[in-house]
């Protein structure tokens, strides 16, 4: 439900009941936690039942109280602060094994993007990438790692891929001022977002290029100029992101390109090993 909650909640509030009005003000003033609560325990910090979250839920037009937590959680994440994403995270995991968590964390990010990811959406930007003229890699910040992760492999495939690699605004332009409609951008971003990212996807729709943006839902800045939206789940173990779905969706964009580019991909390969055994690249084990 694209809309904003807050103000939603806040219009709602007037009509509701007295329980329903406290637990409104409650979510008002702390969104960012009432986000990660249950309803039971959403319920027992306001001193309402189970039952009256359900029904506050249900009123505002959500189908029960995980949809609308859903919700608050994508429209808060770009809100939060550092500071508040640790104290979220130590709240949610309390005592527990903080190894286990973060892995268990992680491991449902990758199932439920499987889940919910567009194939349609994948072979388009499959198909996209192998037929494009040139191949722009844009990914900023803690994204920035993705980006050169996914530059590093599609170089020893491609001859045509630019790394965007900038902090500034001017220079993010210099770098795709080349752009034609023949190319693909594919952009990354993920809460926090970053507004250059933002500003190239928005270049590269007016220039008429193939966009494939790798982000963490539908309400993200960059989906809605995408030609080819890849929907890769993310959250956050404290200040820190976690990108493993979209790792595995990089992952998957490689092996799937270099399966149809097999034959050369084999060449290439067949060059780098005598080049590598040439020049000492990799420690021998052996030695």
């Amino acid at each position: 439900m694209k809309i904003d909650l807050l103000k939603k909640i806040e219009d709602s509030i007037p009509e509701m009941s007295k329980n329903r009005r406290v637990l409104g003000e409650y979510i008002l003033k702390n969104y960012d936690k009432a986000a990660y609560l249950t309803a039971s325990k959403l319920g027992a910090i306001v001193n309402v039942s189970e039952s009256t979250v359900v029904r506050f839920a249900i009123e505002l037009g959500f189908s029960g109280y995980p949809d609308l937590q859903h919700t608050l959680q994508e429209l808060i994440r770009t809100k939060l602060t550092s500071m508040q994403r640790i104290e979220i995270t130590n709240s949610r995991i309390g005592d527990a094994d903080i190894l286990e968590k973060v892995l268990i964390s992680d491991t449902e990010k990758i199932k439920s993007t499987l889940d919910t990811i567009s194939r349609v959406d994948f072979e388009r930007a499959v198909s996209a990438i192998i037929n494009a003229r040139m191949i722009y890699i844009v990914g900023m910040r803690s994204s920035a790692s993705l980006a050169a992760f996914l530059s590093f492999y599609f170089r020893l495939i491609f001859s045509n891929v630019t790394l965007v690699q900038t902090t500034s605004g001017s220079e993010l332009f210099e770098q795709i001022l080349r752009m034609t409609k023949d190319d693909v951008v594919i952009a990354i971003t993920f809460p926090r977002y970053s507004k250059n990212v933002v500003k190239s996807v928005e270049y590269a729709k007016n220039i008429g290029a193939h966009i494939v943006a790798l982000t963490d839902s539908e309400l993200s800045p960059i989906a809605k100029n995408a030609d080819s939206i890849l929907i890769a789940k993310s959250d956050m173990a404290s200040f820190v992101d976690s990108l493993v779905a979209p790792l595995s969706i990089i992952n998957a964009l490689i092996v799937a390109i270099s399966k149809i580019k097999q034959q050369e991909f084999s060449d290439i390969f067949n060059k780098l090993e005598n080049i590598w055994e040439e020049y000492e690249v990799y420690q021998n084990l052996n030695e």
